[in-house]
């Protein structure tokens, strides 16, 4: 008589094996990027030049104004790379524990200039005053309002302004171009790679360095970036040649 014995048990080791051995496809690559608009246009292109050289990796750019991106990620929302227009925002996120300082490198720099669809419209700041209708972003989210606010300020024409109605206050840089463009604003406050993306709307006058802080773009490994091979590569391509000369090419002003 033979003994009965559970085909389940012999099997189970052998098909365990097979499966094992089973070339199944990887799980591609994924970054997620949390990008200031005022670097829209660049960093796409930088995406698409780094994507032919890494056809596998998924990049997933998140672009908003440096303090709602800065909100959304102590938050809890996901990032391996932040990239704002300027340092306090970085400094919010270091002090959150989202990037480790040493994590910070300094990506490039910009300039704020006012455009408008009417040429001539103004020619320097004390000719605001004469427009009925003059955009900033907001300085509560928008670095570029913070520049907006404060060279305002140091001219004495913030206080004026907002108690008259003059400012109209936009989510951020591309918004406020955005309404320039459209000649709903008859003024803009922008930065000058954002001029050069505008339609209908031309730059008016470059506002005085002296009366704003430097303009500069801090790039941040994120603390799960940093655990990311697909993260440190893009992190370096951004900060190497092909990166730089993209970001030159829109007018963005190297700082290393």
């Amino acid at each position: 008589m033979f003994k009965t014995v559970k085909v389940s048990r012999l099997l189970t080791p052998l098909v365990f094996g097979l499966i094992l051995s089973i070339p199944w496809p990887a799980q591609a690559a994924e970054l997620r990027l949390s990008v200031n608009a005022s670097m829209n246009v660049a960093v796409r292109e930088i995406i698409g030049a780094f994507r032919n050289l890494n056809p596998e990796a998924v990049i997933l750019p998140n672009f908003a104004s440096s303090g709602a991106l800065a909100r959304q990620m102590a938050a809890g929302a996901p990032a391996d790379i932040f990239i704002s227009a300027n340092p306090e925002w970085m400094d919010f996120v270091v002090a959150e524990e989202l990037v480790a300082a040493d994590q910070v490198h300094m990506l490039a720099a910009n300039r704020l200039v006012v455009v408008g669809s009417e040429p001539g419209a103004a020619k320097q700041l004390p000719d605001l005053p004469g427009l009925a209708r003059i955009a900033i972003p907001s300085p509560e989210s928008s670095p570029a309002g913070r520049y907006a606010q404060q060279a305002l300020l140091e001219t004495g024409l913030y206080s004026k302004l907002r108690s008259a109605g003059q400012l109209i206050l936009a989510k951020d840089v591309r918004q406020a171009l955005l309404y320039a463009d459209r000649g709903e604003v008859d003024a803009a406050f922008v930065y000058a790679t954002d001029a050069r993306l505008a339609g209908r709307a031309q730059v008016l006058f470059e506002v005085p360095q002296e009366l704003y802080p430097p303009i500069l773009y801090p790039l941040g490994l994120t603390v799960t970036g940093q655990d990311k091979p697909l993260a440190t590569d893009f992190r370096d391509f951004l900060l190497g040649d092909a990166g730089q000369s993209i970001f030159a090419a829109y007018g963005f002003i190297l700082t290393e």
